[in-house]
């Protein structure tokens, strides 16, 4: 049996977004046979409170059929990311045996793409000489800094966030960014229980 993996995000931009990375880090792995379940939307603020977590997992397993582990992906925002993944997936293993990762994104998801911008150069406006902060996920207002680096417009997350998930070097982004060292790690981790395909 292969797996099917259920995200869980908190934004409509995401949403799109989240299949696209773990599908190109899938590719990385050799595991084109993993099917990424469309995605259960809970916000930030309600995911974080005690019954939200629980009611996303309950609802998300209901509605998408042979879900086989969870992976759940939100902003760290100005919390921890180590404790609040903890407390996340705390949380998650209590209500559900299906094998689960927790990935807390410091500060904004927008660093991963801060720390592989100079693949993005082109893309959505990013302008032609545009280069990696050296700490992209020490940046607070990563968007804000995303907006400064594009011609003629601003990043629009519905918008520019999956064209960056498509086009960003992964490998830029896995030296530059640990939480999205996390998000790697945390999905070949809920992988590692189920076979390839043949």
């Amino acid at each position: 049996m292969t797996g099917t993996i259920l995200p869980i995000v908190e934004g409509q931009s995401e949403e799109a977004t989240i299949p696209i990375l773990l599908r190109r880090l899938l590719g990385r792995l050799g595991r084109e046979d993993v099917v990424v379940a469309r995605p259960y939307r809970v916000s930030r603020l309600k995911v974080v409170r005690t019954g939200e977590l629980e009611r996303a997992l309950t609802q998300g397993l209901r509605d998408r059929a042979r879900i086989t582990c969870v992976l759940i992906v939100i902003d760290a925002d100005d919390d921890e990311p180590g404790p609040l993944e903890d407390q996340l997936i705390e949380r998650c293993r209590a209500h559900t045996r299906l094998p689960a990762a927790v990935v807390a994104a410091t500060k904004e998801l927008e660093a991963w793409f801060l720390g592989s911008k100079d693949s993005l150069r082109g893309v959505r406006g990013i302008k032609p000489d545009a280069n990696a902060p050296a700490d992209p996920e020490a940046i607070r207002g990563a968007k804000e800094r995303l907006s400064r680096n594009m011609i003629g417009q601003n990043y629009v997350p519905v918008d520019d966030q999956p064209a960056f998930a498509a086009r960003m070097d992964l490998d830029q982004a896995l030296k530059r960014c640990a939480s999205f060292r996390r998000l790697a790690a945390g999905l070949e981790r809920i992988l590692a229980g189920f076979p390839r395909a043949r």
